[in-house]
């Protein structure tokens, strides 16, 4: 990745960071996939259990985005796994964050797109297609709106 690190992006937006222009996701998220640090612009998904909308998302070209899955942080189920970040690889996205579980750790690492999620978990989620695309979501202690632009690397996740 050729952008700066998010520490540096805090030491140069004091302003922003105190007017809540710049935010930083609470410091609770898992890393998996090879790429550990990724940026790019956010889409988003709002869903409960259920992925169908996750893979309809991940099924359009990336173009270097960051898919950021709002599921209301449950920790029953999986709404990621190593299908769908290989998919994710292929369509050309940067990366995923995933207020949620993913699975399939080890096939997830090996994959050059950057996921970010609460923790992992072997069920899967439901098919209803309950949910809903490119609408603001409550991620990480902040409210996050689709095309907002997201850094993400070792330290935190910031948009």
């Amino acid at each position: 990745m050729s952008c700066l690190a998010t520490a540096d992006i805090c030491d140069t937006n004091i302003s922003p960071l105190s007017s809540g222009d710049l935010r930083i996701l609470h410091p609770v998220f898992q890393k998996y996939g090879q790429s550990q640090a990724f940026s790019g612009p956010i889409a988003t998904v709002k869903v409960f259990e259920d992925n169908v909308l996750v893979k309809q998302l991940l099924e359009t070209k990336g173009e270097g985005r960051v898919l950021v899955i709002d599921g209301r942080g449950s920790m029953r189920c999986a709404l990621v796994g190593g299908k769908l970040v290989q998919l994710a690889q292929r369509m050309g996205w940067s990366g995923i964050v995933v207020n949620g579980c993913v699975r399939d750790v080890d096939e997830i690492n090996l994959c050059q797109v950057g996921v970010r999620a609460l923790g992992s978990h072997p069920l899967r989620p439901g098919k209803k297609g309950w949910g809903e695309k490119h609408v603001g979501v409550y991620v990480g202690g902040s409210f996050i709106g689709d095309g907002e632009w997201l850094y993400a690397d070792n330290d935190v996740i910031q948009f």
